[in-house]
């Protein structure tokens, strides 16, 4: 594997965790200001963009399934491989920040 596909896999996993982590910290800000409760705020949102930082983390849906379809038809499973490791890395990045804000706000997330 090249160098370059590391990089991907380490950015995948950051940009997830950052859109959950963010998303959900700064978008409690408009609950408190509209008088909801913040931290059960900061849950609701998080669940909410669990799958909206997967796919920013790798990039949209249409260059995962490009890349995947170059795979099948050309018949090089490496970027399949290589396209699954980048969708697991974004995954990964989503569940460290739901443990990392369920350990914040001492409530169950999943």
């Amino acid at each position: 594997m090249e160098e370059r596909f590391f990089e991907s896999f380490i950015q995948c996993f950051f940009i997830a965790f950052g859109v959950i982590v963010g998303g959900s910290f700064i978008g409690s800000i408009g609950a408190f200001l509209v008088g909801d409760a913040p931290l059960t705020s900061i849950a609701r949102i998080a669940r909410s963009l669990q799958i909206w930082a997967i796919v920013a983390a790798i990039g949209g849906t249409f260059d995962a399934i490009e890349n995947i379809q170059r795979g099948l038809s050309d018949g090089t499973t490496l970027d399949i491989v290589k396209q699954a490791l980048l969708i697991l890395s974004a995954m990964g990045g989503v569940k460290t920040a739901m443990l990392l804000i369920d350990w914040f706000i001492q409530e169950d997330i999943s």
